[in-house]
């Protein structure tokens, strides 16, 4: 076999063994989702699934709809409290982070990336419901804001790094302020990427379970009061999978569908944002 032959051999063996490796990381996916959409399908197929709140067992007609209004509350609270400062520190660390306070910055982000989020749960529990002696969404968004600021930080400061640095220069130029430059050109043009960690840490922050364990407690009426208990589509995977109740089982199957549903279209719209992005540095 030649030199040339033992090449293409190579190539072609490579390119083999990732598709064969992208196709087994795509199993574990495709299960999930099948398995999901076959056991919650049956449950939320019907409008009254999404119209209801929880029934009693024996009692049809139950449905979501306080854990959808709740996570939707949950998370767009966190989302206020956690993407500003987020942003506002990843364009710091991009355009002003190369000293010393901007590596512990990173590294503190990284750290808080991995953190368990049953601690961060914790967390909030020793800080703001056991001194009150009262559960409440308000509590759980701030847990939830713990989780999403370092996702919005790296990914913030990721997307500020790859806008052009003649941009840069072309407000400095004009006798801008560094500060001006970076909130009026900059962060307009990183705006794609900005909006995907955005987009990304709402998606972890839906899907989380232990900090609401420790925060929201639930609720099984609606509730719109964010200083309340709250109830949340996780809680209700969590606390309803556990019941001997057939009817409980579909619903919290029913719950999981809606909640991958989200997740979903959240993870879409952060990946045509990224496509932007980058579509723009190319050019």
């Amino acid at each position: 076999m030649s030199r040339d032959q033992r090449r293409r051999f190579a190539d072609r063996f490579a390119r083999l063994a990732v598709w064969v490796a992208a196709a087994l990381a795509l199993v574990p996916l495709s299960l999930v989702l099948a398995y999901t959409v076959r056991n919650g399908l049956p449950a939320a197929a019907h409008l009254d699934f999404f119209i209801h709140t929880e029934r009693p067992v024996g009692i049809p007609g139950g449905g979501v709809e306080h854990a959808i209004v709740g996570t939707l509350i949950i998370v767009g609270v966190a989302s206020l409290l956690a993407i500003p400062i987020g942003v506002v520190a990843g364009i710091y660390l991009a355009e002003y982070g190369l000293g010393r306070w901007g590596d512990t910055v990173r590294l503190a982000s990284d750290v808080l990336v991995a953190a368990p989020s049953i601690a961060i749960g914790l967390f909030a529990y020793a800080l703001l419901v056991a001194p009150f002696r009262h559960f409440s969404a308000l509590s759980a968004s701030v847990a939830l804001a713990v989780l999403m600021v370092p996702v919005v930080i790296r990914t913030t400061e990721a997307a500020v790094a790859l806008v052009p640095g003649g941009l840069r220069e072309a407000g400095l130029a004009l006798g801008l302020a560094r500060w001006r430059v970076s909130l009026q050109l900059i962060l307009p043009a990183a705006a794609p990427g900005v909006v995907t960690g955005a987009l990304l840490a709402v998606a972890r922050a839906a899907g989380e379970t232990a900090p609401l364990l420790f925060t929201g407690f639930g609720n099984r009426a609606l509730a719109l009061d964010p200083t309340q208990p709250m109830a949340a589509l996780p809680l209700i995977v969590f606390h309803d999978a556990l019941t001997p109740y057939q009817e409980l089982q579909d619903t919290a199957w029913g719950a999981a569908l809606v909640l991958i549903a989200i997740v979903l279209v959240v993870n879409l719209g952060s990946r045509l944002a990224l496509r932007r992005q980058l579509a723009m540095a190319r050019t």
